[in-house]
Parts: C-alpha cells; structure tokens; sequence
C-alpha cells in the first residue's frame, strides 16, 4: 500500500503510561467509592483503556458525577505530565520524523481531552512533530468510532481511507482503524492491550513497539 496517513495513538503507544491513567483516574474518584467498589472500576478502566474518558465515566457514574470526575482525571493527568513523569516509547519520535521524511503525514489521536493532549504534546516537546492532533470533541466521537481517523483523513486531503495506517496499544485503537476503512490497522504491545485482544480485535499486524512500524509498513 501506499501509506498517505499514519495515525497513531499517544499513551502506550508512542508515549510510556507506566500506570498514569490509572492513577489519575484513582485521583479522580477519590473518597466517592467504597473501598469494595474502586477495584471493580479499575479493570473496566483497564478494559476500555483507549476510549475517550468521559465515556468510560458516563459508565461507571450518574452524569452530573461523571462529569465532574472526567474534569478532575484531566487535570490529574495533566499535573503529572506537567511534572515530568511521561516519557517517549524508545524510537517513537525517530520513527514519526522517518514517515514523515518519506512522503507520509501523520496524526496523534487520544482519548483524552484536548487540554490534557495538548499538555501532553508541550511536556515532551512534541508540539511540531506530527502534522495534525486530534482529540473527541464536538462533531467527533472517541474510540471505538472512526471519526478521529477520518477527521485526520478530511483534514489532511488524504485520496484513499485504503491508503491510512493506523496504530495502537487497545482493541478501541484497532476497531477504530477497522471502521475508518484503514488499510493497515497495527496493535502494539507497549501499552494495555495483549497479542491475543489485539488480534481478537482484528489487528492486520501485531508489533512489540511502534519502532517496528516503519518496516512493517514497508514489507
């Protein structure tokens, strides 16, 4: 294939969660669970790790609760990539800046709101290193949905939904690519997901690190 687009996801794929999400979604819920509750909660944050945040709250909690808890994750997270404690996957930035040498542009996605993404872009100086970024937002729904890939796609004039690769670290990362119509739909194994749920989830390539991605695209 001829490879127009790349989108890749940010937390376990090109940036180490080393447990940060987790922790801020601890934060977050703070005292307002049982002690009997809160690990319950934790594995379906775990199982829908990916998605957009405010989802996965709206799940766990009555609306007016979840709201207040997504602002509260946020901002959990945002202080702690503030506080330098998010670094790169090994290769991650070289190998965004070879795709990017080689004719192919490339968009960040989240799940996370667009304040925390962009915090999280500043933090590792990564403001200029991808074409485009995106997050859910207005108009744009989070993972599992396609709209983050195919907004990436309108936005940078890509010709063919075949001709976009998409990579990720969860089974949401994988079916988002799948329903866009992606071409090339990578799992990789540095984040929450395991070989057997990303293949489960229909992955086209199943990678250990997004430093893998150049030559499995090339193959």
């Amino acid at each position: 294939m001829t490879t127009e687009l790349v989108v890749l996801d940010m937390a376990g794929t090109t940036v180490a969660d080393d447990g940060l999400v987790e922790r801020a979604f601890t934060e977050a819920i703070g005292g307002g669970v049982s002690e009997e509750d809160l690990p319950k909660m934790l594995d379906y944050v775990r199982e829908t790790m990916g998605q957009s945040k405010i989802t996965v709250f709206r799940a766990l909690l009555p609306e007016d609760r979840a709201q207040r808890a997504n602002a509260e994750f946020e901002s959990a997270y945002g202080r702690l990539v503030v506080a330098g404690e998010c670094t790169p996957i090994p290769g991650a930035e070289e190998t965004i800046r070879s795709l990017r040498d080689q004719g192919a542009r490339v968009a960040f996605t989240t799940g996370f709101a667009p304040t925390t993404q962009r915090a999280l872009l500043e933090a590792l100086g990564w403001e200029d290193l991808a074409d485009l970024a995106l997050a859910p937002g207005e108009g744009v729904r989070g993972r599992p949905y396609p709209d983050l890939v195919l907004a990436a796609a309108l936005q940078l004039q890509v010709s063919d939904v075949r001709n976009i690769a998409v990579v990720g670290d969860t089974p949401s990362d994988v079916r988002t690519g799948l329903a866009a119509g992606a071409g090339f739909v990578a799992g990789v194994l540095t984040g929450a997901g395991s070989r057997a749920d990303l293949e489960g989830a229909g992955a086209t390539h199943v990678l250990d690190s997004v430093r893998d991605l150049e030559g499995a695209i090339q193959s």
